[in-house]
């Protein structure tokens, strides 16, 4: 028995004493008193439980975004660099057949910019952080 069963005991055995003084008239509003309290009780302790685990969760969802998310596997990367190379192929050759050396830097321009985007959505920070360190160290000066 921890301290608020002891407490909850000692509001019944007072009820109870109650009643033998006041007699059975009174009982009714003594036990609606008696559960009132008991509410009261099982409402603290329901919304003590409620804010722990909406901490739990709060602080959880923080460490989540706070880490990198890696739901590429290495399969994934490595299929998509070699459908990448594979592409490259014909985008280089139509470009450069079409519109000769402008053509095929677009091709490439293009492979570029398709494998840099992929690149940053698998790493999220991987072009921000060397820009953010070296403004945060000037600042130390």
């Amino acid at each position: 028995m921890d301290g608020r069963d002891t407490d909850l005991k000692k509001e019944l055995d007072a009820t109870l004493q109650t009643r033998r003084e006041l007699g059975e008239e009174y009982e009714s509003a003594l036990v609606d008193s008696f559960l009132e309290k008991v509410d009261q009780r099982i409402d603290g302790v329901v919304e003590r439980r409620v804010r722990r685990q909406l901490a739990e969760q709060q602080m959880a969802a923080a460490r989540d975004s706070r880490s990198p998310r890696t739901t590429d596997s290495f399969g994934e990367r490595f299929g998509f660099g070699i459908v990448s190379l594979v592409l490259a192929v014909p985008l280089s050759a139509i470009g450069g057949g079409v519109a000769h050396l402008p053509g095929l830097l677009t091709a490439w321009a293009g492979i570029v910019g398709v494998n840099v985007v992929q690149a940053a959505r698998t790493n999220p920070g991987l072009f921000g952080r060397r820009g953010a360190a070296a403004r945060e160290d000037r600042w130390e000066d």
